[in-house]
């Protein structure tokens, strides 16, 4: 079976933000298929399509009500149908995002739920009955603030929504939900899609005795600025029933040769639900999780995470990625440990792009594009507006692309008036100037993805950290005798190292670092890649604690 997908490159598209077709200011479908070429030409070998289907927008479309059709906002099926086709001549895989964890309110089974206690899809989400005093079953909290339980007067008794208000849980212990639910992936997978991104896949299933969860602060009280921070998630999320449901997810997908990447988020052991969800070839393809989409930038961080996950799932494959639509873009959250925002981005394509593991690229993380200051009038997103200002939200993350030089909107949009504005600062970064710039991060993003097509050792080979001192992150790549060592300084000092058994090693051109004998030495927010020949996995590269003089 073709397993393009272990070590491949994904880049995610957030449709209502890559390019409008239709002129009212939001991206869309058509939008997507003109600039398919764009994305053909990062040498990157799948798309994956954040969520298009009918929805009232309450999430910007992760609150579904209809999953086997597309919102008008973004065009039709025949539409999408004409994407995957352009997608496949491309030679681009097509992966879909899948929100099944919840509906919308507006969602025809949650209609017919909340109707009564007895009819055909009453137990198709997750009700309680109040306790005595009328107050919720548990103190479950929702991930957007307050209770995830809400009352309905009809049914005279609470639901569960670990969302939104307006996004209901489904129930997963009962089959017929999880047989509705297979039917819907069986849908798209007819049309031709390559696989799927399951959103919150570990929320699946919960506690069927609805036990209160622990918290997680157990000595002291620490006020969070969102309160569902403050307890561990243990009954709430995470269940063990839910391995046994991945099971028949694979099962299906195996029937279509199709792939998956599931979302975890977790704050407990986000490192062992990924193995654990990946492990085999009976559960998910890979997984990722939020580890290496915080603020945490050293280099015991990201070996840790790496070396963690494959002690755990020797058999397991992990999806790493640096930014996404839901986290402050990386080119801003690590800029203090750069020396500009052009360095960061340079470098973090470069770890990112060496990891063992497949790879995640969100959109204009190929610019290197920072995170949009937004006004509060100008916010979108529910948990944004709540939690303001302590908590500006996703929409920094998610403003449209600036394809065309100039001011905005930059050939996003044939109209100013954006679903979200086009920042001066990103207008400066479009794709037509870097495209002629020599020099640009696109252009470096686009030479790094074929350094890594060209280098078997970086997409299948396995990995060996060094034991080298911080700021410097350093590792083996290693295949068929050959190896690729990898060296990063996650700092704004220049420093050395040295290789060892590494009789040959050429440094590849793309490097941004200096070889002088078996001496190495890295800039600030330096990198470097050496090919050598070592049939017994002896090379490595050692670090001596003292600053580079130039």
């Amino acid at each position: 079976m073709d397993e393009w997908w272990r070590g491949g490159v994904i880049y995610q598209v957030y449709p209502r933000s890559f390019q409008d077709g239709s002129g009212d200011g939001i991206g869309d479908l058509p939008g997507i298929i003109a600039r398919l070429d764009h994305i053909a030409s990062l040498g990157v070998d799948a798309i994956w399509l954040s969520p298009f289907f009918v929805s009232p927008m309450q999430d910007m479309g992760y609150d579904v009500s209809d999953y086997v059709d597309v919102d008008p906002l973004f065009g039709t099926l025949a539409d999408f149908d004409r994407l995957v086709e352009k997608a496949h001549a491309l030679g681009l895989k097509i992966i879909i995002d899948q929100v099944i964890s919840h509906t919308s309110d507006k969602h025809a089974w949650f209609v017919e739920s909340r109707a009564s206690k007895t009819n055909p899809k009453a137990d198709w989400f997750v009700w309680a009955d109040p306790t005595l005093a009328g107050a919720p079953p548990n103190n479950w909290a929702s991930v957007f603030g307050g209770s995830s339980w809400e009352w309905n007067a009809t049914r005279r008794q609470y639901y569960l929504h670990n969302f939104l208000v307006s996004q209901p849980d489904l129930n997963f212990h009962n089959k017929d939900v999880q047989d509705a639910v297979l039917g819907v992936l069986r849908f798209w997978l007819e049309r031709g899609v390559d696989g799927f991104r399951f959103d919150t896949v570990n929320f699946y299933f919960h506690d069927e005795k609805l036990r209160n969860n622990p918290p997680r602060h157990s000595k002291k009280l620490v006020t969070e600025v969102n309160p569902y921070n403050m307890q561990k998630h243990v009954y709430d999320k995470s269940r063990p029933e839910n391995l046994d449901f991945l099971k028949r997810v694979r099962a299906l997908l195996d029937e279509y040769g199709a792939t998956s990447v599931g979302e975890v988020g977790d704050e407990n052991r986000p490192i062992e639900i990924m193995a654990a969800y990946t492990e085999g070839k009976k559960r998910l393809h890979m997984a990722y999780s939020f580890e290496m989409l915080g603020p945490t930038f050293t280099p015991r961080h990201f070996r840790e995470r790496i070396a963690g996950f494959f002690a755990g799932a020797p058999t397991g494959w992990p999806c790493w990625s640096f930014s996404n639509h839901d986290v402050i873009r990386h080119a801003s959250r690590w800029l203090d440990h750069a020396t500009d925002r052009n360095a960061i981005a340079r470098l973090a394509a470069a770890m990112l792009l060496s990891f063992r593991g497949s790879v995640s690229l969100y959109q204009g993380e190929e610019l290197g594009l920072p995170e949009a200051e937004l006004e509060f009038e100008e916010l979108t997103d529910p948990p944004g507006i709540r939690f303001w200002p302590d908590y500006k939200g996703r929409d920094g993350c998610r403003t449209p692309i600036p394809w065309e030089e100039g001011k905005a909107p930059n050939g996003f949009s044939t109209t100013k008036d954006t679903w979200l504005p086009v920042k001066p600062a990103h207008s400066l970064l479009s794709v037509a100037h870097q495209n002629a710039e020599a020099g640009s991060v696109l252009n470096f993003y686009r030479a790094v993805l074929a350094l890594r097509r060209e280098h078997a050792a970086l997409t299948g080979g396995d990995i060996r950290f060094f034991d080298v001192s911080a700021p410097l992150l350093a590792f083996a790549r290693s295949i068929e005798g050959r190896t690729m060592l990898c060296a990063f300084n996650l700092s704004t000092e220049p420093v050395c190292g040295t290789l060892v058994d590494a009789t040959g090693a050429q440094l590849l051109a793309l490097s941004r670092a200096e070889l002088s004998g078996r001496n190495l030495v890295l800039p600030a927010n330096g990198f470097a890649w050496l090919d050598v020949e070592d049939p017994r996995g002896d090379a490595r590269i050692s670090y001596r604690r003292k600053k580079a003089t130039r």
